[in-house]
């Protein structure tokens, strides 16, 4: 992993044995903690764990990255969420961006279990953020790496890696393309798949308190309609998503973010000099 990307193994006899791809949970790090949503990476029920992939950015996430081996987390609750569509759809295109790349494994293993022919595309600002690389080739027939700065593999983002894999390959038009990382990538992508009429599948990570719909925090707009990204999703059509409305939802609480994480992180250093 790179420096701000940490995998967390966590010990849930309970959720590993019921979780499913595309799954999330619902964390709390601490008594005095928030909560938020994180996909499932992947699970081990004979070993009774499941992996969470982190990105260090907030108060939250820093603290989850802190943890040391042994360590407990207040709260897991899960799994939540409807799990991804699986079935033999033919050739599927699976997308992940960043620290997005997590979620994308147990989605590529259960679409090539049901006989898909899987095309992987993963994306990051550099080669070090390119995670679960050996995994994602294991279950993958066609395996693509993009980098923003050229560092390996394609130059650029994975919608534009997309645009031209398909005017190269005008009749392999992927079956079903499913795409998850910021909402930005996920638009572009959606770009891209839309004039060939080809579904899109993205998973979102809306501002979420209860995971249970009842908080209504986590709404997002689809095809016109308001719907719970805990319940309801998180995996949604990506043509019909409001995606311009589900960015400025994401933003509201980046101010209050910034000083909670700069008060986290000063009380942090000083607990390091003492």
């Amino acid at each position: 992993m790179c420096a701000d990307t940490v995998s967390l193994i966590i010990f849930s006899p309970v959720i590993a044995s019921k979780a499913k791809a595309g799954q999330f949970v619902v964390v709390r790090a601490s008594e005095e903690g928030e909560r938020i949503p994180l996909t499932i990476a992947e699970s081990d029920a004979a070993a009774g764990t499941i992996n969470l992939t982190i990105l260090k950015r907030g108060k939250t996430s820093s603290l989850l990255c802190s943890l040391n081996k042994g360590d407990y987390i207040t709260d897991v609750a899960g799994p939540l969420g409807i799990p991804s569509e699986i079935e033999k759809f033919g050739t599927v295109c699976i997308i992940g961006g960043g620290v997005g790349i997590a979620p994308t494994v147990p989605i590529i293993k259960a679409m090539k279990e049901a006989g898909n022919y899987v095309i992987s595309i993963i994306g990051a600002r550099n080669c070090s953020g390119l995670i679960f690389e050996d995994t994602i080739k294991k279950y993958s027939d066609q395996y693509h790496v993009c980098t923003d700065d050229g560092s390996m593999g394609y130059k650029g983002f994975v919608s534009g890696f997309l645009s031209q894999y398909l005017k190269e390959n005008p009749g392999k038009k992927p079956d079903r393309v499913v795409a998850i990382g910021p909402v930005l990538m996920m638009k572009a992508v959606c770009d891209v798949t839309g004039p060939g009429g080809i579904k899109t599948i993205v998973s979102l990570n809306p501002i979420m308190v209860d995971g249970t719909g009842m908080c209504g925090s986590c709404r997002v707009e689809v095809d016109g309609k308001t719907r719970f990204g805990c319940v309801d999703g998180p995996e949604f059509d990506g043509h019909l998503v409001d995606f311009g409305l589900l960015n400025s939802r994401l933003n509201i609480y980046c101010d209050e973010e910034k000083v909670s994480n700069e008060k986290y992180m000063e009380k942090h250093e000083c607990k390091m000099k003492i």
